[in-house]
């Protein structure tokens, strides 16, 4: 049987977390009672979201999301674009840039060129924007990303997200733990979906897993895990290839630089192939300044193999590919590498039916009206 990970928490906080718990639960309450506004839409809007602050795999789920929908659906995605320098809408271009629209966001929009990528805080301004487009541009199901806290939408599909390593009904409120409202607001998401998982889990710790999250009646929980793609090059200038994970060889030497919530599944990953992997962690959606380029390259000199290379997250490559700082002899070293999601016990056709059932109950309701 699989062991609970442990969770880092604060205790000496409580008396903090008790008090913003209450303004949370507030907030909540009038939002249940209408007064606070929810605003409903005539598309599907399908919220992507969490309890907990960050590292869950929003990202990995969204790009799923597109890649299934996009063929039989116009689909555009809103997100806030977190620490870009930006404000207001903005409707992301081939030219925009991490500082313009946030690196999720420009992660998103390399990937899917023809995709509607809008970045706003305020979500209605942005749905109402987009759904203003002219009919041909119009989207026909909107991916709404880390929206379940804002509740002045209300989606018409909610899919919590919980990483396997920190399950938010072990985890505790802000600022003890990193819950960003009570463990009851469960109750708002439709799909539960639990990320990450180990890869050794057997049927029955599913089965285990999915008891302990004590899904409602109207809820599904799904499981992914986490699959790791080719290292490709930040700088395509240099003209190097992609490599296989499985080409890197014991000696060969991994600066691993990452500025995410969550870089222990990774460090782990990059650990099986080099016994040799010098760490430098920044916290989540760092901007590398010109000290931080500095600081690498000083680590990355002190590694002596011929093989070496710095490898950081897709996320952390859009905030250092438009960085003038890099100088031109570092950047042939940095690889990014990609993730995507798979769904564990067979559950993949159940979950796409489940996305496509509720898209088409929508579009079918809305004719009716």
């Amino acid at each position: 049987m699989f062991e609970n990970i442990p969770i880092k928490t604060y205790p000496l906080l409580h008396p903090i977390s008790f008090l913003y718990g209450i303004g949370v639960r507030f907030r909540n309450q009038l939002f249940n009672w209408g007064i606070l506004p929810s605003a409903q839409y005539p598309v599907p809007v399908i919220c992507i979201g969490n309890l907990t602050v960050g590292g869950t795999g929003k990202t990995p789920l969204t790009e799923y999301l597109i890649h299934f929908l996009s063929d039989h659906y116009r689909v555009a995605i809103i997100s806030r674009g977190y620490k870009r320098k930006t404000t207001g809408f903005i409707l992301a271009t081939s030219q925009s840039t991490s500082k313009e629209i946030g690196d999720e966001p420009l992660q998103i929009k390399r990937k899917f060129p023809s995709l509607s990528v809008a970045v706003d805080s305020n979500r209605r301004r942005a749905i109402n924007t987009l759904l203003n487009l002219p009919e041909n541009e119009r989207p026909e199901v909107i991916l709404l990303d880390d929206a379940f806290q804002h509740r002045y939408v209300l989606p018409s599909l909610s899919i919590l997200l919980t990483d396997y390593r920190r399950r938010f009904y072990l985890d505790s409120l802000l600022p003890v733990g990193r819950l960003r409202e009570p463990k009851c607001g469960k109750r708002r998401a439709n799909i539960i979906l639990i990320t990450k998982c180990d890869p050794d889990l057997k049927p029955i710790e599913y089965r285990v897993l999915e008891s302990e999250v004590e899904p409602m009646v109207h809820q599904s929980v799904f499981f992914t895990g986490i699959t790791y793609g080719e290292l490709t090059p930040i700088f395509q200038t240099f003209q190097r290839e992609k490599k296989l994970l499985k080409d890197i060889s014991k000696e060969d030497e991994i600066l691993l630089v990452s500025g995410i919530a969550t870089p222990e599944p990774l460090i782990d990953k990059i650990k099986q192939y080099s016994e040799k992997v010098a760490i430098m962690n920044f916290p989540d959606h760092y901007m590398f300044k010109s000290k931080d380029i500095k600081k690498i390259k000083s680590e990355f000199d002190k590694l002596s193999s011929l093989n070496k290379m710095i490898i950081v997250t897709e996320k952390d490559a859009m905030r250092l590919i438009d960085n003038t700082i890099i100088e031109n002899d570092l950047k042939p070293y940095f690889y990014y590498l990609p993730i995507t999601i798979d769904f564990r016990q067979n559950q993949e056709k159940e979950f796409q039916e489940a996305i496509i059932n509720h898209i088409l109950t929508v579009h079918r309701n809305r004719i009716l009206r």
